[in-house]
């Protein structure tokens, strides 16, 4: 049986500094409490700067990719001054150390995106949009997906944390931009942008998922993560990003893949690959009670695809 931690040994949440990342590491915490009985003064959130944070002025494909998220935690979780490592899992390298152990993941929220526009525009879907709009987004899954909906919009950088960006669109750096629900639902901002259908904008793998990492030889630590795993979540999660793993994308790589569970019980993955400017894509679906069945989708896909897409995916 593992030890609970005590305030004279306290179990350190590593997380990064932002607004977001705090909320999801508070929830981890809650987790923790609820499932263990584990007072809070037993423990200790240990926030910092990711140089993903510190980089606003270029898209992260260009300068390191997601490792720019997680390179201050790993640094700090493989040197024993953090005992678990709270992510964003989207923002997580589909492929991570074998030091690390990824021991939990937390119920999903709404995986979906969410349409957020500067005052004096309205529009509740991309289709809603004035021509020509400018529309500030970092992510190629996004820009390509407006793009094949609209290839009328401009798609503009826009970087930063959820307030940053709110802040540029009412300053009119662009006329809108996409936000992950789950991340303002965490941030109180219920009220903030329309959902978009999933149907026309399948989300990002992992989107909306929390994972919680830990060493992956600190037994102790496992098994309290084990507790507080959501195995649905947990299930679909893997299978999204077996099809990454498969597909040999990278973030520079425009790609979606959303798995749900179906009412009669299956796990039903959907993945989409594109080409940069959205023209040209390749869509499909499986189902997914095993890794093999996602890794079989993206071949599938891959070997469908015309030259603009495969060439983005190394094919």
């Amino acid at each position: 049986m593992s030890s609970l931690p005590t305030p004279e040994m306290p179990l350190r949440i590593g997380t990064r500094a932002s607004p977001l990342a705090m909320a999801q590491a508070h929830m981890a915490a809650a987790a923790l409490i609820a499932s263990h009985g584990i007072d809070m003064a037993a423990l200790e959130i240990v926030p910092m700067t990711a140089t993903g944070d510190r980089i606003q002025d270029r898209a992260l494909a260009e300068v390191g990719g997601k490792a720019l998220w997680t390179r201050e935690l790993d640094a700090a979780l493989d040197a024993g001054t953090i005992d678990i490592a709270v992510h964003s899992l989207k923002d997580v390298e589909t492929l991570r150390d074998a030091r690390f152990f990824l021991g939990a993941m937390l119920e999903r929220a709404d995986p979906r995106d969410r349409l957020v526009v500067r005052e004096g525009i309205s529009a509740a879907t991309i289709a809603d949009l004035p021509h020509g709009a400018r529309l500030g987004t970092s992510s190629p899954r996004r820009a390509a997906q407006v793009k094949r909906i609209r290839p009328d919009l401009e798609t503009v950088l826009l970087r930063g944390n959820v307030a940053t960006r709110l802040a540029k669109i009412a300053g009119g750096d662009a006329d809108a931009t996409l936000l992950a629900a789950a991340g303002l639902d965490r941030l109180g901002m219920h009220d903030v942008g329309s959902v978009q259908d999933a149907g026309m904008l399948l989300p990002a793998a992992s989107q909306g998922a929390i994972g919680i990492e830990c060493r992956a030889d600190d037994s102790a630590t496992r098994a309290l993560l084990a507790a507080i795993d959501h195995e649905p979540t947990h299930r679909a999660v893997a299978a999204e990003r077996a099809f990454l793993a498969a597909l040999g994308g990278d973030c520079r790589s425009p790609v979606a893949a959303h798995a749900s569970w179906q009412g009669d019980g299956t796990l039903r993955l959907d993945a989409e690959i594109f080409s940069d400017d959205g023209a040209d894509h390749c869509a499909g679906h499986v189902a997914a009670d095993d890794v093999a069945a996602a890794g079989d989708l993206a071949h599938r896909l891959l070997g469908g695809a015309p030259d603009s897409v495969r060439r983005l995916f190394g094919a």
